[in-house]
């Protein structure tokens, strides 16, 4: 039986944040040969390219944790109709300098929860832009705009009883398409 790395990377900062809980709640849905691991991208500095040639010890230490993953989890919020921005910064840190993208080959899913009725589709559909750029193959269905409601999560934080199934069929997606895109 094969081990897969998972690397998670969170958008939201908020250490209560939805989409961190998700993330949580998510990976125990998971096969066992599935590890995860939230990648930190809050002390990362803002992406310059004069940098590229003497990169900060937490840009080094993103791009190892990504190139040692066999697959990528993005969790992200909605802000003002796209991701964030701390989400996009390290995006850019990891698929830079040109030819050196960490990024690239990973098999990606991509999950979002908001408070929205549309449950962060277009944030989305913008990373899965940016994503589709930087050559991670990226599931595309089935999709999951979660909306943040009573019983998302339980009181364990885990998934509630009412969301399980829906997010147990994408996690089964999920798990197929980093077989197919690690092997």
């Amino acid at each position: 039986m094969s081990q897969y790395q998972i690397a998670v990377i969170v958008g939201s900062l908020r250490q209560d944040s939805f989409n961190r809980k998700l993330a949580s709640g998510i990976m125990k849905l998971a096969p066992p040969e599935f590890s995860f691991k939230q990648l930190q991208i809050g002390d990362l500095p803002l992406y310059n390219q004069d940098d590229d040639a003497n990169p900060a010890e937490s840009v080094q230490r993103l791009k190892a944790e990504i190139t040692a993953a066999q697959g990528l989890l993005f969790v992200t919020p909605e802000y003002n109709r796209s991701i964030p921005g701390v989400l996009k910064n390290a995006i850019d840190h990891a698929s830079r300098p040109y030819g050196q993208n960490a990024w690239a080959g990973k098999p990606a899913g991509v999950l979002g929860a908001s408070i929205g009725a549309i449950g962060s589709a277009m944030a989305q559909q913008h990373l899965r832009n940016v994503l589709a750029y930087l050559d991670a193959p990226t599931l595309g269905q089935p999709e999951a705009f979660i909306h943040v409601r009573e019983g998302l999560f339980d009181e364990a934080g885990d998934i509630g009883e009412g969301s399980r199934k829906y997010l147990q069929n994408w996690m089964d997606h999920y798990v197929a398409w980093v077989k197919k895109h690690s092997a």
